[in-house]
């Protein structure tokens, strides 16, 4: 076997395909928390611990969807869920993946993926709440550590390295890449070997469809995810049976106990919002390998057929053409009829901008951030434009007053090293990238950026005293063999500095 398959991030991604294997069901009666012999096993730190490393593999296979529009809809819908779970111990973290596959996954520490061939299979908003509802419920209820201790003979070390000999045979490599894409599938092939039971999911459909419902969705939305996965093999059995479906079994019984579980609900009546669809239309666009084949599939209907969220496809699918005209006109139209939906406006400066319009252009993102102040989607996206009109300093201010006021993303904290880099502030740049390395997991590049804005000739004394702070708290965090080999490379004077 290849030396370079059981890493540590391998074993964090290995233990995450244990997600929907075994544990018995929880208490309806909320009780004090006392403690779980799995806490025994795999603690909630650990938990944590383990789903960033794997989060850090999934960035670096570049399957990680990197739309604002998209990750802020996601984290909409799975926020609004999350609060009515009661359980205050998980921090969540909602994401797209670049993957047609129909599916969803749990990784440890509360980071929820979607497949976009799921958000675009779904019929209604209500479909997707529910799976992500289940997903949810998979991370609260610790199926992770749950499964861990029912095979708590066996050490975490040599259930990952049973666990990785499968993948390695079922997958034929071991690079990084390959790691990654494995997590990005959600250990595909390891579950296929290992027999799910029934408790697990059963489990995470039940506190889902509570979650579901309580949230203000149809709890309904569940069960009719399930029921449609379920009749596109039954009605086509010659074809291969969707993702969603070879991850999360479904059986008749399952989907009659889940309606008969929402029918002990009050009726909901939950219509599809906005963002809903815009996100389904940025995906659906996305997913065509040519700009022509998108436009191709939203001219089959004549545009006035077709409904505001249609239309505004058409418009992007038109600006990823570079037929920008046609573009701007459609959501200058959008925007007469509905100027509270943000998309529309950040499509009409994006256009301007491509129209080399950029007085027209400005004015239209100031007028958007006069309406909506910090919104993460239109400040990101104002800054990129910003960039591109040579106006790196605004948009440094700008994207900087955003990281001081709403917890940034790892792409959000990339794009300010890149404006600070611009607008010729070279230490700061630094700074932003070492948290950008920080974010996804990687302490020794956070570190290494650090000491490289140290060495920095123009460095005034209060950047010094920061950064060097800040590579004492990191190191505390670090291994004995991550310490050695920062010392190597730390700046003359630094060592003396920390000694005296």
């Amino acid at each position: 076997m290849n030396s370079n398959i059981i890493t540590g991030a391998s074993i964090a991604l290995l233990l995450a395909s244990l997600v929907f294997i075994s544990g018995a069901g929880a208490d309806d009666i909320d009780l004090p928390d006392m403690g779980s012999p799995a806490d025994a096993i795999l603690s909630k730190n650990a938990e944590k611990q383990f789903g960033r490393a794997i989060m850090r593999d999934i960035r670096r296979s570049g399957q990680v969807v990197e739309d604002p529009l998209v990750t802020e809809y996601l984290n909409e819908i799975g926020s609004r869920i999350v609060a009515q779970t009661n359980d205050g111990d998980h921090d969540f973290t909602f994401f797209a993946v670049k993957d047609g596959r129909i599916n969803a996954f749990a990784l440890p520490g509360g980071y929820i993926g979607v497949h976009t061939g799921l958000l675009e299979a779904t019929r209604s908003e209500d479909e997707l709440a529910g799976v992500i509802a289940h997903e949810v419920a998979h991370v609260t209820q610790r199926h992770i550590a749950r499964a861990i201790h029912a095979n708590s003979r066996q050490s975490i070390l040599t259930t990952a390295m049973m666990l990785g000999a499968i993948i390695v045979a079922a997958a034929g490599g071991s690079s990084d890449a390959a790691q990654g894409a494995m997590a990005v599938a959600q250990g595909a092939a390891v579950q296929q070997q290992i027999n799910f039971t029934r408790s697990n999911e059963y489990e995470a459909d039940r506190v889902g469809i509570a979650a579901l419902a309580d949230a203000g969705f149809d709890p309904y939305g569940m069960a009719s995810f399930f029921e449609v996965m379920s009749r596109q093999t039954t009605t086509s059995p010659e074809m291969r049976a969707p993702e969603f479906l070879r991850t999360h079994p479904v059986t008749t019984a399952r989907i009659a106990e889940s309606r008969n579980r929402a029918r002990s609900y009050p009726p909901i009546r939950s219509d599809d919002s906005t963002s809903y669809g815009i996100a389904r239309m940025r995906v659906l666009v996305d997913r065509y390998d040519t700009s022509k084949e998108a436009v191709a599939y939203f001219e089959k209907r004549p545009y006035e057929n077709q409904n505001d969220i249609e239309r505004y496809g058409r418009a992007v699918a038109y600006q990823r053409a570079g037929r920008y005209w046609e573009a701007l006109d459609i959501f200058r139209d959008l925007l007469d009829k509905d100027k509270s939906v943000i998309a529309y406006h950040i499509g009409l400066g994006q256009t301007l901008v491509a129209l080399d319009q950029p007085r027209d252009a400005i004015n239209a993102y100031e007028r958007a951030i006069g309406l909506f102040p910090r919104n993460v989607p239109l400040v990101l996206d104002y800054g990129e434009q910003l960039l591109q009109l040579g106006q790196a300093t605004k948009a440094h201010t700008m994207l900087l007053d955003l990281m001081n006021n709403v917890p940034p993303t790892p792409e959000q904290v990339r794009l300010i090293a890149r404006a600070a880099n611009m607008a010729g502030e070279d230490a700061e740049s630094l700074y932003y990238l070492s948290e950008y390395r920080l974010m996804i997991g990687d302490l020794t590049g956070g570190i290494g950026y650090l000491q490289q804005a140290l060495r920095l000739p123009e460095l005034n004394e209060i950047q010094r005293i920061r950064f060097e702070a800040r590579i004492n708290l990191i190191r505390e965090f670090m291994t004995e063999e991550q310490l050695k080999r920062m010392q190597r490379d730390e700046p003359v004077g630094v060592s003396a500095r920390r000694a005296q």
